[in-house]
């Protein structure tokens, strides 16, 4: 047990210097490597037995070799002279299992001079927004949850995937306060406090789940969020500001036009300060009725396997930023975004 220094005050802290540092290495490392170089990069900070999960089309890898064959070579031979620009950085102990992990999210950064996945490349600037979990044991990475928003990649190339959306999608920015990057450990209670509150919200939801309900009332949301909260969601879904517009152009669209809403639970949870983050694999099911994402409805229950990044600000949650695998909950419905969009533009 550390302390944290405050206004005179002694407050404990967990620490997770070791991991944060040892993941903090990897990703200077990895920044610096080459396309050829990424598996060693990689082999040097992970276990023998690494598991890789990923975002369709990349989905789940054993080992250094595998990961890098499929995201990290491609991706650095596509984004060149990329950078990683994180908003937020945290580390904490998996409530599901007590492993010690470390998340970061933010924006890969890149001149996007060789197409990716079929994507045309443009040679301007790319962003790909990312959002990475990193378990750390015996001073190697052992298992990474990598998710990132291959939609808003292909609308920023000027590809439109998907029929409008029901919010904005932009360059989506850290916390209103700058204040993500935990690098020094914060104080233990802190985290404590704001796991509790995305719990306790998490809970109300898979009630109104296990209720039937389609809708949500308004209220239901006050008990957790703020007024002016922000939803940053992924490309094809877009970006809401208070809770009515959120109820407008995201939740209402999610839960009247999506039935049989299973909760599968999370791989990973986790909280430091004022932050908390979460994976599933899958995090739940539901099978479209027409409506949600503009598409048609179907007999087809789906897995959705989703990211949050929470920012709480006194008591209430503030900013959420959520990475959801659409093209994986597409392809299971017989839509697969990336072939289609491959297929048209380079016939």
């Amino acid at each position: 047990m550390n302390t944290y220094s405050k206004n005179g005050q002694e407050e404990d802290t967990v620490g997770y210097q070791e991991e944060k540092k040892l993941v903090r290495n990897y990703y200077d490392a990895m920044e610096k490597a080459s396309p050829d170089e990424a598996e060693r990069v990689l082999a040097r900070f992970t276990s023998e037995d690494y598991n890789w999960k990923g975002v369709y089309p990349f989905r789940e890898q054993n080992g250094a070799g595998a990961a890098a064959e499929v995201f990290w070579t491609p991706l650095k031979k596509s984004l060149k002279h990329m950078q990683r620009r994180m908003d937020i950085f945290l580390g904490g102990e998996n409530e599901i299992d007590g492993d010690r992990w470390v998340m970061s999210m933010g924006q890969f950064m890149g001149l996007f001079d060789e197409d990716f996945l079929g994507i045309r490349h443009t040679r301007k600037m790319q962003h790909l927004r990312y959002a990475e979990f990193n378990c750390v044991q015996d001073g190697k990475i052992t298992k990474t949850g990598l998710f990132v928003d291959l939609i808003g990649f292909m609308m920023e190339a000027g590809v439109s995937p998907m029929p409008p959306q029901t919010g904005q999608f932009f360059v989506y920015p850290g916390p209103r306060d700058h204040n993500g990057l935990l690098f020094e450990d914060a104080p233990a209670e802190e985290g404590v406090k704001t796991l509790d509150l995305v719990n306790k919200m998490v809970d109300d939801l898979d009630e109104l789940n296990k209720s039937g309900s389609m809708g949500c009332p308004p209220e239901v949301l006050e008990k957790a969020w703020a007024e002016d909260m922000i939803w940053y969601g992924p490309g094809g879904i877009g970006a809401s500001y208070t809770i009515p517009r959120y109820q407008e152009q995201h939740q209402l669209p999610f839960r009247n036009n999506l039935k049989g809403k299973t909760f599968h639970g999370h791989v990973c949870r986790f909280a430091e300060g004022n932050f908390a983050c979460f994976f599933g694999w899958p995090n739940l099911t539901n099978t479209p009725i027409g409506g949600f994402l503009g598409m048609p409805g179907g007999e087809v229950p789906s897995d959705m396997q989703v990211v949050d990044v929470y920012y709480r600000k006194g008591d209430k949650l503030s900013e959420n930023w959520v990475f959801i695998d659409l093209p994986y909950w597409l392809k299971q419905q017989g839509l697969d975004v990336l072939k289609r969009t491959a297929d048209i533009t380079n016939r």
